[in-house]
């Protein structure tokens, strides 16, 4: 005797679509990627400035002069990045601010860009941050937002967000991800372009200093995916926890007290700074910055901020090694901001006796190398 299985009773389930498209908002949106990007069409490329060194060491300088951006400094690349990265995602929107924690050059960018599109802006910023930067942040239309203890930038702004239903930008977070590494007119791109004519095309080393890690992460990128050789120098400032986090592997290396140097420098690990893609890094002193750029006035008649001569500092101990090695090749390094930012702090003798730094030594080792090809570091 056969049976028969009962029809089991099956429950449809109906479809659940829930729309969230806003004509509105697609408009406006559509709109603000349009003004970011054609102000990206406006701008035209930075200058490689060559710095001159001895034609028979057959080694060649060159420093990307970032200062010539609509803002001012490096990050108005990294600001012009992160406001699209933000957009698209729908991270931002119409009439709700954008905060960022900064020190500074990136707030400025930025409040560039929020002014550009129409939002309001604030930036949450240590108090030693230099008062000119304060009156450019305010000059684009952006808000200050000071506090006593750098670490806390993070949180505060974090806070702000939350309590206004704005967008936090986060560039300690988003700077590595936000920019196009592969190509599409980013600054690796544009110094290979305008090294393809000179004679050695290829540079040996390219030495970026690091706040967020966004550039020197770009330039390592960049160089892994064309196949370069070049090799991809970080340098340090005091009071900055990136050297012993990169040297000794360690994630939560972190620092106490402030940079000194502006735009580098920070007291905890940040999560874009992307210490596997770094060949070599280098702890400078903060004295040796000042010199440094103290030195490109001279040589050059540009001022320019503490992280260039950090960057340069690093870049002649580089060339000095070449030279004694007998190498020959070239070096690029940056000029991230104008020294006129910085009057009151890297070109004033009171603030170098107030911050207990004596440049000389470091004045005497670079004139002393630019004189005779030897690098000797002296003490006071």
């Amino acid at each position: 005797m056969s049976t028969t299985e009962p029809t089991p009773h099956v429950t449809a389930v109906p479809t659940v679509d829930v729309d969230r498209s806003d004509d509105a908002y697609r408009a406006w949106l559509k709109e603000a990627v349009r003004k970011v990007r054609a102000e990206s069409g406006r701008s035209a490329d930075t200058h490689l400035l060559a710095f001159p060194l001895p034609e028979e060491w057959g080694i060649d300088l060159y420093l990307k002069d970032e200062s010539t951006h609509p803002t001012g400094s490096l990050k108005h690349r990294l600001a012009r990045s992160l406001f699209l990265h933000a957009l698209c995602n729908g991270w931002i929107r119409p009439g709700r601010p954008v905060i960022e924690a900064s020190s500074g050059s990136t707030a400025v960018s930025e409040a560039y860009f929020a002014k550009l599109i129409g939002l309001p802006f604030i930036a949450v910023m240590p108090r030693t941050t230099s008062s000119e930067k304060t009156r450019l942040i305010e000059f684009h239309g952006g808000r200050c937002h000071l506090v006593d203890d750098p670490r806390s930038v993070y949180e505060v702004s974090a806070a702000l967000a939350a309590e206004s239903g704005g967008h936090f930008m986060d560039q300690f977070t988003y700077a590595e991800r936000a920019t196009d590494w592969r190509g599409n007119n980013n600054i690796a791109e544009s110094v290979y372009a305008q090294l393809s004519r000179e004679r050695y095309p290829e540079p040996a080393w390219i030495v970026a200093t690091a706040g967020t890690g966004g550039t020197s992460a770009t330039f390592a990128r960049y160089i892994r995916y064309q196949q370069y050789d070049t090799r991809v120098c970080v340098p340090d400032p005091e009071n900055s926890c990136f050297f012993d986090g990169w040297r000794y592997a360690d994630p939560d290396a972190h620092s106490d007290a402030a940079s000194r140097i502006e735009g580098i420098g920070r007291p905890r690990m940040e999560p874009s700074f992307m210490a596997g893609a770094v060949d070599r890094m280098m702890k400078v002193p903060d004295a040796a910055s000042v010199a440094a750029v103290r030195l490109l006035e001279r040589v050059l008649g540009r001022k320019a901020g503490g992280s260039t001569g950090t960057g340069l500092w690093a870049a002649l101990r580089i060339v000095a090694g070449m030279r004694e090695r007998g190498e020959h090749g070239s070096v690029v390094t940056l000029l991230c901001d104008p020294g006129d930012r910085y009057l009151d702090k890297y070109y004033s003798d009171a603030w170098l006796a107030e911050q207990g730094l004596s440049i000389a030594p470091c004045t005497r080792t670079l004139e002393r190398f630019l004189e005779t090809g030897e690098w000797t570091e002296t003490a006071a």
